[in-house]
């Protein structure tokens, strides 16, 4: 056991400790560069995809919206609530100003690779379809990377079926049992249940539950956030220029000052918006669209959302309040944002704040739960191996609320992201001339004064791509 301690620990170092979040950096200035800055170039574009109007009519398909949805629930979960509180811990004020600089370069590096998943996607049996990294290793780079698949779809099983669900189920019983006193067996048996209902039944229902649980999630938060900037609106100017002095080492609040406040800010923003790890891609892959690039577009607004918006609602609420303390750096994340709710609006906040965290915590658990899926079929088509996992992901859950000290077992999940993400970056970065193509090809559509580009297979027939996903319409 300790010969595996030590080897993922040293992974972990090779990975996150100093390679992977510059690597992450640069890569996403670079396909900022050379897309010629589509996020913002497309910025309004990407909130239509809100819209009803937009949404197509087939129940059975999951449309644009509803990815978006079910990926932002992934992104969007108790990093936003204790992982912001330890940046600005850690990192001090100008953690958050770093967070957004990643945020926004990161748009670019969601849009290549949820752009190259949806290409390379494949149609399914019952009439979904199922792409993600795996896929496009395989049948965008060829039968030689085929073992380059592999690794990746191992490394998400485990890191986010398994590992990330154990964590996550743990925040929550952890919260509900400080602020109501709830035993943690029963937050267990709770989330097992729930858990167990919406996995068995597939991509289908984990959309629909996204596409009503998610607004209600993110709307409600930012409404506490925003009612608390309301109530401090005369600290906020106070507050922006002391993010701004901190990230740039004018005024020091921990030390380490502006090398701090950098580490802490790439590092949470990344494993927040997981732009680049290429986890998302899995369910930017399901969705019905028209051409890769508008899905692509749709998943740069998930990034924007998780870190621009909703990380700023938990840092504005943390900064405004006198529960932060420059430079205490023995605060538990969790404990420092309900201290600054309670600060705001009141004991009762306290009881919102599990609500909140419940909510982020299971559309994280059915977010991680489906990559485990993507991965499985990836690996193997044997509907068998398919209940195994359900049911084993029910226990996980279960164990990770229950018994605290489970979750310890889990080390080896941020390593394991570490490689997956080299691995995605590896296989983007080979694929990023089809990338530049299909946005090209999206470019002259809309030049042509078409509204919805829509792909053309026959223009990419050099490329191995499954053509019933694209040239027929959804069933009706």
């Amino acid at each position: 056991m300790s010969f595996l301690t030590q080897l993922f620990s040293t992974l972990e170092n090779l990975t996150w400790g100093w390679a992977l979040i510059p690597i992450l950096v640069v890569f996403g200035i670079f396909m900022t560069a050379l897309t010629g800055f589509v996020q913002f170039r497309y910025f309004f574009r990407m909130f239509r995809v809100l819209a009803p109007k937009n949404e197509h009519a087939d129940p059975n398909q999951i449309s644009a919206r509803q990815a978006l949805f079910v990926s932002l629930g992934g992104r969007v979960g108790g990093g936003n609530i204790a992982g912001v509180a330890v940046a600005i811990t850690l990192g001090g004020p100008g953690a958050v100003f770093w967070m957004w600089a990643i945020a926004l370069i990161g748009m670019a590096t969601s849009l290549v690779e949820c752009t190259l998943a949806q290409v390379y996607k494949r149609s399914t049996a019952d009439g979904t379809y199922r792409g993600g990294p795996a896929s496009y290793i395989r049948h965008g780079l060829g039968p030689h990377y085929r073992w380059l698949g592999v690794l990746y779809a191992v490394c998400l099983m485990a890191s986010f079926a398994f590992g990330f669900n154990a964590f996550q189920s743990n925040t929550f019983a952890g919260a509900v049992n400080n602020s109501m006193g709830v035993d943690r067996i029963w937050s267990g048996v709770f989330l097992a249940v729930v858990t167990g209902f919406i996995v068995y039944g597939g991509i289908r229902r984990i959309a629909k539950v996204s596409d009503i649980l998610i607004p209600i999630m993110a709307l409600s938060y930012m409404a506490m956030a925003l009612l608390a900037m309301v109530i401090n609106i005369a600290e906020i100017p106070r507050v922006l220029a002391m993010i701004v002095s901190n990230a740039f080492g004018i005024e020091e609040a921990v030390g380490g000052g502006m090398g701090a406040a950098i580490a802490q800010g790439l590092r949470r923003g990344l494993f927040s918006n997981e732009a680049g790890l290429g986890s998302a891609p899995n369910v930017a892959a399901t969705a019905y669209v028209k051409h890769p690039i508008s899905q692509g577009i749709t998943q740069s607004l998930s990034v924007f959302l998780d870190t621009i918006v909703i990380c700023s609602c938990t840092a504005f609420v943390i900064l405004l309040s006198p529960a932060y303390v420059p430079g205490a750096t023995d605060v538990d994340g969790i404990v420092l944002t309900q201290q600054a709710l309670s600060s705001h609006f009141g004991a009762w906040s306290q009881y919102y704040l599990t609500f909140a965290i419940l909510l982020f915590a299971f559309s994280s658990i059915i977010y991680n739960y489906y990559l485990g899926e993507a991965a499985l079929t990836e690996l193997t088509g044997k509907p068998m191996a398919l209940h195994v996992l359900r049911v084993a992901i029910v226990v996980v859950v279960f164990l990770g609320a229950s018994a605290p000290g489970a979750t310890s077992v889990f080390f080896f999940s941020d390593p394991l992201m570490g490689l997956l993400a080299l691995v995605n970056l590896m296989a983007i970065l080979m694929l990023f001339p089809v990338a530049m193509r299909l946005l090209q090809d999206y470019r002259a559509q809309l030049a042509a004064g078409i509204e919805r580009p829509v792909l053309d297979t026959r223009q990419f027939a050099d490329l191995d791509l499954d053509t019933t996903a694209w040239d027929a319409p959804p069933p009706r």
